[in-house]
């Protein structure tokens, strides 16, 4: 059996192209519109993991050997073991990543299913504020961001679903040569709900950029 080596973002993908492919099963009459539809969830399963062994493709490649309504689900069920959770974070490692932040409000870590989580994502309801841990090129990173409810559904940054959404705006880190005045601020649309947007995420560019972005890298 194949060690774990699907990302929850990874696995959402699949998912999704599991759930088109069995809507053109069972609505469409034209085979070779199923066959495209199938062609296409395969392709862009395998695409999500460039470096993938043939082992880990074999199970990737499966996705277009599924017919009937009961094949869908247990193809799922089959690569949940396969999956790699986010590496479990303690309170110790989050107070630090937020050292500046008095009365920091820890979440229920225990709450946390690792295996669907791309992102840690909580809101601090008395001031305000979102945080965020994440692991951006293996390192734990965690943004602090100012929430602004926008009180409306609208599409989401990150996940790229029409969610409920907030505008979260988080100071960027000072450049070493940067001015004494220097002030530098980035904002973005994302879900209210960290838990819906790690169910709906399949692509962390956005997140890495984001990222990347506030940190000056």
């Amino acid at each position: 059996m194949s060690n774990p080596f699907i990302r929850n973002h990874q696995y959402n993908l699949i998912k999704k192209q599991v759930n088109l492919l069995q809507t053109a099963c069972n609505t469409v009459s034209d085979p070779k519109v199923v066959e495209a539809v199938r062609s296409s969830a395969q392709i862009k399963s395998i695409e999500a993991f460039p470096e993938a062994t043939e082992l880990q493709k074999q199970h990737l490649e499966k996705i277009s050997t599924l017919n009937k309504t009961e094949d869908f689900q247990h193809y799922l069920e089959s690569l949940e073991p396969l999956m790699m959770p986010f590496a479990e974070v303690t309170a110790a490692q989050i107070k630090k990543l937020f050292h500046k932040v008095k009365k920091l409000k820890v979440p229920d870590l225990d709450a946390f299913d690792y295996r669907y989580v791309t992102y840690m994502g909580w809101r601090d309801i008395a001031s305000n504020k979102l945080f965020l841990v994440y692991r951006l090129n293996g390192q734990l990173v965690g943004i602090e961001g100012k929430l602004t409810p926008t009180n409306k559904k609208s599409t989401c940054f990150l996940c790229n679903r029409h969610e409920e959404i907030a505008l979260i705006t988080a100071i960027a880190k000072k450049p070493a040569n940067a001015s004494p005045d220097y002030y530098k601020a980035i904002g973005n649309y994302m879900c209210v709900n960290s838990d819906v947007c790690n169910k709906n995420i399949t692509d962390t560019a956005a997140l890495d950029k984001f990222i990347s972005s506030l940190l000056g890298q």
